[in-house]
């Protein structure tokens, strides 16, 4: 039942603010709904942890176990987190005159649909109904990213539709060559393509037509997880969006998509024998992501548009460990990958406010935030620090457990991630220090902006750098194990 809860609540969402979202209370009833959807998440979140792995559905069409419940949950927070970051945001871009009501309307709605689908993606047993899912977030994507109008908006909105559709006809094409492989041994029909039923006859199903599905489903997904050199529409779309979809773009579409690609890669070791294939492209793909995306933030201007390259970067580095394979490799990845959402949300979330009070979002006309508001200005340091891997923060025990794996088990690939992580630690640094630091002749603001989104993200990004509690750690093995960790 909880199932149905978790996927009911933003398609109402979505239907109820498509008609009514023009009210004045549209952002609170966002909001509502965005709480529901968490209360549901947690709910189904706590039957998995007590009750195990669970099937839904009149034919088992939706399957929760502790890798996507994780995902699930990390999805209704965040989502829930921005929508409260949204209220204010979103009025004020209404008072400047750069949203209609209309478009207001349009936002709302947007949102909720762009929620519930990647939470059907994240929750359907079906790998058809996945890529139909994650083709549904991509429409809702594009709305969104071009929710402005402006060229620049409708450029990169475009861009990101052509781009992010050619890969999901890539990823496709890739279902369909997984589904051929599993009608000789399933038997035709729709059960053929259900996850649970080609995880039980993995080792059955034609190795090489699996390998070849393989590479199209993570060309495929990887566009839209952003790896290079398929990442040209992620810096584009997050600086001419709007903030929040930033935040969400970053912190959770990248994770459903690189979800997608775990799900198929569990099919193909299985089937292979062993890890090499999939997990040497995707240590391939990773690397390549973290390098290129660490060398372009060193030329960047707009503060969005860095920050869209670190994304790049953290994917790259999430799916290198989950390429190299293992418990230890595939726990950092899940760690790192909660950290990033955590993390990158709460920078995007200073971020919109500093780039809404200073009116641009050129890195060299924004300085000395910790005067005119020091709430910003901390919260950009702080969620920059973090981000950076400075410990005490989780991203410094992630990144460690990935490194010092990888010095275990790929010392080639070493000197390449340091090299990569130093560059991107220097760039980034050298640009946010005069942001924050710098100075100005600006008065300081009259009022504070609400960012307990910001400090709550980072509060629980700095806990999990001291203290992992023992279920989360626990929560995190169980996916590692069903991962092939």
């Amino acid at each position: 039942m909880e199932i149905y809860w978790l996927l009911g609540i933003p398609l109402a969402g979505g239907l109820y603010l498509a008609l009514w979202g023009n009210r004045t209370h549209a952002p609170e009833i966002n909001a509502a709904f965005s709480l529901a959807t968490l209360i549901a998440a947690g709910t189904l979140t706590a039957r998995i942890v007590d009750e195990g792995p669970m099937l839904a559905g009149g034919d088992g069409w939706f399957f929760i176990d502790a890798f996507n419940v994780f995902l699930v949950a990390l999805t209704a927070f965040v989502a829930f987190t921005t929508a409260l970051f949204s209220r204010p945001y979103m009025r004020i871009e209404q008072d400047h005159g750069r949203l209609s009501a209309a478009r207001l309307r349009l936002y709302h709605a947007s949102y909720q649909i762009f929620i519930g689908t990647m939470l059907l993606a994240l929750t359907t047993n079906n790998m058809g109904i996945l890529w139909v899912a994650m083709e549904g977030a991509t429409l809702a994507t594009v709305l969104l990213v071009s929710l402005y109008r402006t060229p620049a908006a409708l450029e990169a909105a475009w861009k990101y539709f052509i781009l992010c559709g050619v890969g999901i006809a890539l990823a496709l094409f890739g279902t369909i060559l997984l589904y051929f492989a599993a009608e000789k041994v399933l038997g035709a029909g729709g059960g053929a393509l259900l996850w649970t039923h080609l995880n039980g006859v993995k080792a059955q199903l034609e190795p090489v037509v699996l390998q070849l599905a393989f590479v199209f489903l993570l060309v495929g997904y990887g566009t839209k997880v952003g790896l290079v050199p398929l990442h040209n529409w992620l810096p584009d779309a997050h600086a001419e969006g709007p903030t929040p979809i930033s935040a969400v773009l970053s912190g959770l579409l990248l994770n459903v998509a690189l979800y997608a690609v775990m799900r198929s890669k569990v099919l193909v070791d299985g089937a292979l024998g062993v890890h090499s294939l999939a997990g040497n492209l995707m240590m391939g793909f990773g690397l390549l992501s973290v390098v290129v995306a660490a060398l372009l933030i060193k030329r960047q201007t707009d503060v969005k548009r860095m920050f869209a390259y670190s994304s790049i970067e953290h994917m790259g580095l999430i799916t290198f460990a989950f390429g190299m394979g293992g418990p230890v490799a595939s726990f950092a990845a899940l760690l790192h990958m909660t950290l990033h959402s955590l993390t990158k949300s709460a920078i995007f979330f200073a971020v919109g406010h500093a780039t809404q009070k200073a009116g641009t979002q050129v890195m060299d006309d924004i300085r000395g935030l910790i005067k005119t508001n020091p709430t910003i200005g901390w919260g950009l340091m702080l969620g920059t620090v973090a981000i950076l891997g400075v410990p005490p923060f989780g991203v410094f025990a992630s990144e460690f457990l990935i490194i010092t794996n990888a010095m275990h088990q790929h010392p080639w690939a070493t000197p390449f991630l340091l090299a990569a992580l130093g560059v991107a630690f220097a760039s980034m640094f050298g640009k946010v220090q005069p942001m924050v630091f710098g100075e100005t002749g600006l008065p300081r603001l009259p009022h504070q902006p609400a960012l307990a989104p910001v400090f709550i993200h980072l509060a629980l990004v700095l806990m999990l750098g001291l203290f992992i509690p023992a279920y989360l750690a626990d929560w995190y093995r169980q996916a590692a194990s069903l991962l092939g960790g």
